[in-house]
Formats: structure tokens, C-alpha cells, sequence
């Protein structure tokens, strides 16, 4: 008697038949400095590299705060390196390791902007404004620094400068939640992270091969209107005093940050809080990018390149931490970002 055979379809859907394979295991254990370098993602060798090429660059140079900006370069790139490798070879876990990535991320952005003070007169004593401007001329024919001098005003310079000094606060608003709050595994907080990694370390970069003052102290001669309000251009002014003449206007952080930051919003509007924040970030972008050539820090072409800048680097984090999630679930590397809870 020829046993009965279930047809194929019902074999496969059968409840006894055995699942497919899935594998989900813990990061497996540390084997030596090789593995632990696998473990690396794409925004820790960036970091590194960023460190290293400021560090060179500085050696370079020739002015007389040389020997204190190879200190204060060496330290960067030294507690970078130490604490990428404490991280991902997994001598220091769970909450401290979370802070200790956040701390190197930021660590390193926000310790080298504030070292750019010192570092780009060192790094090069040329100034380029007026190639900038013969550019600008040449390619637009308008520079909006002069262009919009007949329409400054009190009022005018206050409602830019509200919204130039606000840069700050949006920077802070979305660093703060997406570092202490985002879970490891979120999507947003992946490309979130590598999205400012790219533009803050490449600016900081780029800053120091097209130097320049800007607008308003090259172009001085040439405004008739003088920029004067009793808050918030005060507290812009201070600020820009504060930092000194850094010669960092191409390409413009100012443009290229809550341009990125607004087109984040936008591509994640179905989820809280940007579905109803998005457009208020468009806007608030849109105002600042102005405010950055209506209060006379930048070029026409500084702004584009930011806009390029907001653009590749938005394009590129989609696409790298995906792959980077990928690479990390096929390898058992676990997460780039750990959970502070």
C-alpha cells in the first residue's frame, strides 16, 4: 500500500516542520586588538581620522601657538583612541560605556570647535575673502551681504539675529534628547549621530583649506547701514566676540546644520514629535540660512557649499549606518550606540 504524500505547500506550512534558522546572539567575547578594531564602526574611524589630520595639520604650522595646539591636537586624538578602544573592546560596559560614547562623539566635535580659535590662524595665515567674493560675482553676480544692506533696520537685525543666536538652542534641543534618550537600536538615532559626525568634523576640515573672514569685516567699506539692535543682536555680537576671528565661514555650520536638521524632521514626519514639528524646523532653517548672509558673516558660496554639505551628509548617514546595522547584526558586533538605561 503506497503511503499517502502531502502535497509540497502543505509540508512547508506544516506547524512540525522546522523554522528557518535565527540566529540572535550576545556580542561574543573580546579575542585580541584585531577584534577589537572589527568592532570599530564607520563613525569611530572617522573620529579618529578627523583627529589625526587636525593633528597634522597643526604640525605644520609655524605661528607662536604651535607647541600648545599639537598638545591640545595629541590630547584629542589620544582620548579619542583610548576610549574607542576601552568601548569596543568591551573593557567598559553597560551604562559608563554608554557615556563614554556619547562623551567621545561630542568629546571630539565640541573640543576641536573650541580649539579652532587657535588652530586655523596656525594652521595658515592666508585669507581667501577676496577670491571668495570674485567668485561669487563671477558665478551669481550678487552678493546678498551687500545686496540687502538698504533693507537693515533695528527691526530687521533683531528678527535675524533671533533667529542666527537660535542656532544654538536647536543644536541643543535635538543633541540632548537623541543622546540621552534614543534607544541603541533606533534608526533615527544611527543616522542622527553619523549625521553630525559627518558635517561637524568635515567643516571643521574644510574650514582650515578655504579661510575667510567674511562679509562683514572684508566688506566693511562697502555698507552703508549699520547693524544695531538691543537683544538679540547683542548677544550674537557677544558671541561672535567671544570666539574671535576664526576665519571659519566656508562652509557655513549655520547653513548646513538645521538644513540637515529640518530635512531629518521631514523624512521622519511620521513619527513623534517631527510630525508636528517639521515645518516649524523648515522655517526656522530657512530663517537662519538668511540670517546668516543678512547679518554679514557669509558668501553666497558659503551657503551653498553648506547646503551641499546638509545634503551628502544626509545621503550618506541613511545609507552607511544602515549598512553599518547590517554589518554589525551578520557579525554579532552588537549595536554602535549603547543604552544609558
Amino acid at each position: 500500500m503506497q503511503a499517502h504524500r502531502r502535497p509540497d505547500h502543505e509540508r512547508r506550512l506544516s506547524p512540525v516542520a522546522p523554522a528557518p534558522a535565527t540566529t540572535l546572539t550576545r556580542p561574543a567575547s573580546v579575542t585580541g586588538i584585531t577584534d577589537v578594531l572589527r568592532r570599530f564602526a564607520f563613525q569611530d574611524w572617522y573620529i579618529v581620522g578627523f583627529c589625526v589630520l587636525i593633528l597634522f595639520a597643526v604640525v605644520q604650522g609655524n605661528g607662536p601657538e604651535r607647541d600648545k595646539c599639537i598638545r591640545w591636537a595629541t590630547f584629542d586624538l589620544v582620548a579619542a583612541v583610548v576610549s574607542l578602544l576601552l568601548l569596543r573592546g568591551q573593557v567598559i560596559r553597560g551604562f559608563l560605556g554608554a557615556l563614554l560614547m556619547r562623551f567621545t562623539v561630542w568629546g571630539a566635535i565640541l573640543g576641536v570647535f573650541f580649539q579652532l580659535t587657535f588652530i586655523l590662524p596656525e594652521v595658515s595665515t592666508r585669507v581667501i575673502d577676496a577670491d571668495i567674493l570674485a567668485f561669487d560675482m563671477a558665478v551669481f553676480h550678487y552678493e546678498p551681504a551687500v545686496a540687502w544692506d538698504r533693507f537693515v533696520t533695528p527691526a530687521t537685525t533683531e528678527w535675524f539675529s533671533f533667529f542666527y543666536y537660535g542656532y544654538f538652542f536647536l543644536i541643543g534641543l535635538h543633541a540632548f534628547p537623541f543622546t540621552f534618550i534614543a534607544r541603541k537600536n533606533s534608526v533615527a538615532l544611527n543616522e542622527f549621530g553619523l549625521g553630525v559626525i559627518l558635517i561637524f568634523c568635515t567643516a571643521h576640515l574644510v574650514y582650515m583649506l578655504v579661510p575667510g573672514f567674511g562679509p562683514h569685516q572684508y566688506l566693511a567699506g562697502q555698507f552703508v547701514h549699520p547693524l544695531e539692535g538691543d537683544l538679540w543682536w547683542k548677544l550674537v555680537r557677544g558671541a561672535v566676540d567671544v570666539g574671535g576671528s576664526r576665519k571659519d565661514i566656508f562652509p557655513s555650520l549655520h547653513t548646513c546644520a538645521p538644513t540637515f536638521l529640518a530635512i531629518f524632521a521631514f523624512r521622519h514626519r511620521k513619527t513623534l514629535p517631527f510630525k508636528y514639528v517639521w515645518p516649524f524646523m523648515a522655517f526656522f532653517a530657512s530663517q537662519m540660512v538668511l540670517a546668516t548672509m543678512f547679518l554679514r558673516w557669509h558668501y553666497l558660496i558659503d551657503i551653498c557649499a553648506g547646503l551641499l554639505l546638509a545634503v551628502v551628509a544626509t545621503i550618506a548617514s541613511v545609507r552607511i549606518a544602515r549598512w553599518e546595522r547590517e554589518r554589525r547584526e551578520r557579525l554579532g558586533l552588537g549595536p554602535v550606540w549603547l543604552d544609558l538605561y
